[in-house]
């Protein structure tokens, strides 16, 4: 038997404020688009953004559906509509805000499991990370180096 360990670096800081001005300005655009989610069901609002290596800022929030597996994650409409728009563009980096419509959620929330295998697959192909930022509503603000220190076992395309 061998063991295999995995660990992963993330490292946490207290607020917005502290993160480079490029980087704010993602976060204020994934905020931006969380006040305009669809969630009647979950009452949980998501809002993601992508900063491209052109600069171009792609805003995405959780779309949900009376069918629950019909819905889409802010993550993923985000990324799918990068990647229609800008077929050829990098992602530098993620944001993501999120939080209840009943109470106010300080907790950083990462993106899902289906969210993080998605994002990988862009990493994967641009050959570069993708830094990944994600908070509540407000507080503490997480960053992970890449997607892949988010889902470190990533299932690609070299496995088919």
């Amino acid at each position: 038997m061998k063991n295999i360990k995995i660990e992963t670096t993330l490292e946490v800081y207290d607020s917005v404020s502290e993160l480079p001005v490029a980087i704010q300005k993602v976060i204020n655009k994934a905020h931006e688009a969380r006040k305009k989610a669809y969630a009647p069901y979950s009452h949980f609002n998501v809002g993601a953004a992508i900063l491209l290596d052109n600069g171009e800022i792609i805003e995405g929030n959780n779309q949900e559906n009376a069918a629950f597996p019909s819905g889409l994650c802010a993550e993923r409409v985000a990324a799918f509509y990068a990647g229609s728009k800008f077929p050829k563009m990098a992602f530098k980096a993620l944001a993501i805000t999120a939080g209840s419509i009943k109470n106010v959620n300080e907790t950083p929330i990462p993106p899902c499991g289906a969210c993080r295998q998605s994002l990988a697959e862009y990493e994967v192909n641009q050959k570069t990370p993708i830094e990944v930022y994600f908070m509540g509503e407000k507080g503490k603000v997480v960053k992970a180096t890449s997607v892949k220190s988010l889902l470190p076992l990533i299932f690609d395309s070299s496995y088919l």
